[in-house]
């Protein structure tokens, strides 16, 4: 029988394994590497001891669909459009200087992308440990601009810096910005990650003028929702800040993973210069744990994290909770202050599919109004 099973053995095998290499690229022989992504979100929402204001529903998220072309230390260059929100996302090109140079000197990129101030605001919607980012980011991150920005990235440390006008693609948000991040990774490694940031902007916005002729003064607005991603009505909302000079954005972030637990934390703030006005100051932060059950670990490359890898074929559970604030009452602007504790869990059944579920308990006050909603929330994803 021994021969019999070692003939076997040496037998060729099929190791394909629908679990971890779906065919969405294509890479040609000189490295050359085309493909397509796609980010599908099927969410339901839940609400209760909301004062009657939100309704539950359940639909489609995100419907992103994206194509790319990248070669391996030469450059890289992406579309993304969301047919959910009918919006264009990340649509840039990026060249890696050691390809012109002969040297790494960092990467220089053009078109439209994220703007550097915002930690959580980085990191793909499809990766993030809840389903839904935190007060302070959404209220105070600036998201995508058009411009341009260079990055170096180091095992230790990283540096971006960024320049951006023209608003964004869908045609808003006229003006310009100039922004800049940096990081300190001493421990950079799977498993064993420490990251320590800061970043800061100044965005000077432009005003507009409609189809009449009619002229609207640059303005900033500053809310959020209550993490909660399929309804409009915000409990805390600064209004329309005219007329607005420039606005400061500032942040400090941290990182820390060891094995299967995680600590992640953000302090974000704004300051809006008001023209004949005193200016308006906003403030926020988060903190929130982690812990993979099954043993995996949170991943991270270049300044960011992504999600959790199985290597069950069962699959692999996280549970997560967040702490986050969020203050934009200031003067005479009562926009109101919000806290909510999200509780969540997160099955990574494989690297392109995941469940997620939530449960936040919000407490709000605006103009001495108080709604405190307890929200239940589940998504269903497909990603590559």
């Amino acid at each position: 029988m021994a021969p019999a099973i070692a003939t076997a053995a040496d037998a060729p095998r099929n190791d394909y394994d629908w679990r971890t290499n779906w065919p969405t690229h294509y890479v040609f022989a000189d490295g050359t590497d085309v493909g397509l992504s796609l980010k599908y979100q099927y969410d339901l929402d839940r609400f209760s001891d909301d004062q009657g204001v939100y309704e539950n529903a359940q639909t489609n998220r995100r419907k992103e669909f994206g194509m790319f072309i990248r070669k391996k230390g030469v450059y890289d260059g992406t579309v993304v459009f969301d047919f959910q929100t009918k919006t264009w996302l990340d649509v840039f090109f990026r060249v890696q200087s050691k390809a012109l140079l002969g040297a790494d000197y960092g990467a220089l990129r053009v078109g439209f992308m994220k703007t550097p101030v915002g930690f959580e605001g980085n990191t793909s919607t499809g990766s993030t440990s809840f389903m839904e980012t935190s007060l302070p980011m959404q209220a105070i991150y600036a998201n995508r601009r058009l411009g341009m920005d260079w990055a170096l990235t180091r095992k230790n440390y990283l540096v971006q810096l960024g320049y951006y006008k023209g608003g964004n693609l869908q045609g808003d948000l006229d003006g310009r910005m100039v922004a800049g991040r940096a990081a300190w990774t001493p421990f950079n490694s799977p498993g064993n990650v420490l990251h320590l940031g800061g970043s800061l902007s100044r965005e000077s916005p432009q005003g507009t003028t409609d189809g009449r002729g009619h002229y609207n003064p640059p303005s900033v607005r500053l809310r959020a929702l209550p993490e909660a991603g399929l309804i409009t009505q915000r409990l805390v909302d600064s209004g329309a800040l005219r007329i607005a000079e420039h606005v400061d954005r500032r942040g400090l972030e941290a990182l820390w993973i060891g094995g299967p637990w995680s600590v992640q934390s953000e302090y974000l703030d704004a300051k809006v210069k008001l023209r004949e006005r005193p200016a308006y100051d906003a403030r926020g932060w988060y903190a929130y744990g982690s812990w993979v059950m099954t043993g995996e670990s949170r991943g991270y490359s270049a300044g960011n994290v992504s999600d959790v890898v199985p290597k069950s074929p069962w699959g692999a559970l996280e549970f997560v909770l967040r702490y986050s604030t969020l203050d934009l009452d200031d003067g005479t602007t009562h926009g109101g202050t919000e806290s909510d504790w999200t509780l969540g869990a997160n099955w990574y059944l494989t690297k392109f599919l995941k469940l997620q579920a939530n449960y936040v308990r919000a407490t709000s006050d605006r103009r001495d109004l108080r709604i405190d909603p307890h929200i239940f929330e589940m998504r269903a994803q497909i990603m590559f």
